[in-house]
């Protein structure tokens, strides 16, 4: 993001292609609120230090709580990244988050075993 316009711009053309954008790590680094507005996202992912603190902290909960009512009225479907624990699971669908992704779920897996993992999760 050393360059939003181009940036925007290269998004902008991506989108027309059919590409979906999705904002990643929230709440860390160059994430910016005035991005939410002018890239054209369909996700936002937020970033795993506030999901980590989600369950023991009142003010990541506050946090978390904004950045998804935010997301939502944008009309942005919101990810809580680096998911432990059923706690964090509770906190997250408590404040309207979408979907989920962690070790709680899964650790990282190949294509073979992802694919082995949804049939036997999903389609059994």
């Amino acid at each position: 993001m050393d360059n939003p316009l181009a940036v925007i711009g290269t998004v902008g053309e991506l989108c027309a292609l059919g590409v979906r954008i999705v904002i990643d790590d929230f709440g860390s680094g160059y994430s910016s609120m005035s991005h939410l507005t002018r890239l054209r996202a369909r996700k936002l992912k937020i970033h795993r230090s506030l999901v980590a603190d989600l369950a023991v902290d009142p003010d990541a909960e506050a946090i978390v709580a904004a950045v998804i009512s935010l997301a939502h009225r944008l009309g942005l479907r919101v990810v809580g990244e680096g998911v432990e624990s059923e706690a964090q699971v509770a906190r997250l669908r408590a404040n309207g988050c979408d979907d989920g992704q962690g070790y709680l779920f899964s650790q990282p897996l190949a294509a073979a075993q992802f694919e082995a993992l949804v049939r036997e999760r999903y389609m059994d």
